[in-house]
């Protein structure tokens, strides 16, 4: 019996080590601010190491080469954890002011909010404003997918409505540097930092759906206002708190939905482990399963009647927008 614990340990530490060399080798190329011969010749020296060590797993002498291993390793995670995002930088006009918030009562004031007015998505006016809502009276939330790679991931956006007919586009998104490409596998190792964008939904929504030519989906989310409210304001403390100091991106653990995941757990909302909330072209069904959305309506049916494209596109971006793509959106 005592063997095979043995060798299940083993086992797992080989997985482990393994997994720590893939993982090591990634961090040094894309985080390295060295010349690419330079990287090369310390990832080789590591991956080797890594590589001698899983080999050494079938000799006698692995522990020996498991303590060799162990020190890079541990050079490796204690600079890892040196680096910073940055908080200024050349970044692209759309992504170049983090907004804040100011709280007093029932009245909510939002500094840089954008509200840029597109044409193309090189041909533009920049706008930043300054907007105030009564948190009193928020009276619905909308969920924004807009697919732009396949029907599997989506850009995930919430939108809240008040009596007065305003609507607050929230949206976390990729703070790259001008010039800057889409890399999934880059932004697993603090390629870039996060930005959460308060916005005119004729912007961050109208720039997918209306310039981009996304699918763009709207599904409209069962909530009480006391839930609403409180996650507004989560959103708002969480962007201060960004403002003043950045947070990596990551493809799955801080990314444009699953942040939006952990504060509405820290308000109260009961949204249990799921890999749909990772993979969230399939949000929209999780959530259905859990009676967030119209269930008198077939799923079916609510993808069919939330795809805002053809509503966009008749509205354009104007003041009709906001109620022009929710034209037949069964409500919750």
């Amino acid at each position: 019996m005592l063997k095979i614990l043995q060798l299940i340990f083993l086992f797992f530490l080989f997985l482990f080590v393994a997994f720590c060399t893939a993982w090591g080798s990634l961090a040094l190329w894309f985080k390295l601010p060295w010349p690419d011969l330079v990287k090369w010749c310390v990832i080789g020296a590591f991956s080797g190491i890594g590589l001698a060590t899983l080999v050494a797993f079938f000799k006698s002498v692995r522990w020996r080469w498991l303590i060799v291993f162990t020190l890079p390793m541990v050079a490796i995670v204690g600079w890892w954890n040196t680096l910073v995002p940055p908080a200024q930088g050349d970044f692209p006009p759309e992504v170049a002011r983090q907004f804040t918030g100011k709280i007093e009562g029932d009245t909510l004031t939002l500094q840089n909010v954008r509200a840029f007015e597109w044409k193309t998505t090189e041909d533009y006016t920049e706008k930043w404003v300054t907007r105030t809502y009564n948190l009193s009276q928020i009276v619905s939330v909308d969920m924004f997918l807009s697919f732009w790679s396949g029907p599997n991931i989506g850009h995930f956006m919430l939108s809240f409505g008040f009596e007065d007919g305003q609507y607050l586009a929230l949206s976390n998104e990729v703070r790259r540097l001008k010039g800057g490409s889409f890399s999934p596998l880059a932004d697993f190792f603090k390629a870039n930092p996060i930005i959460m964008i308060a916005s005119e939904e004729t912007d961050v929504v109208g720039l997918r759906s209306n310039i981009r030519g996304e699918r763009v989906q709207i599904f409209r989310i069962k909530s009480d206002q006391a839930q609403q409210r409180a996650f507004v304001e989560a959103y708002v403390t969480a962007a201060n708190k960004l403002a003043k100091k950045p947070v990596w991106f990551n493809s799955v653990f801080q990314n444009c939905s699953s942040s939006d995941v952990t504060l509405a757990r820290l308000v109260g909302a009961d949204l249990p482990l799921d890999w749909r909330l990772v993979v969230n072209g399939y949000m929209p069904e999780y959530l259905y399963e859990r009676g967030a959305m119209n269930s008198t309506v077939s799923l079916e049916n609510l993808f069919l009647l939330g795809n805002i494209t053809k509503h966009a596109n008749n509205s354009g971006l104007t003041n009709a927008y906001s109620a022009a793509i929710r034209e037949g959106v069964p409500t919750p």
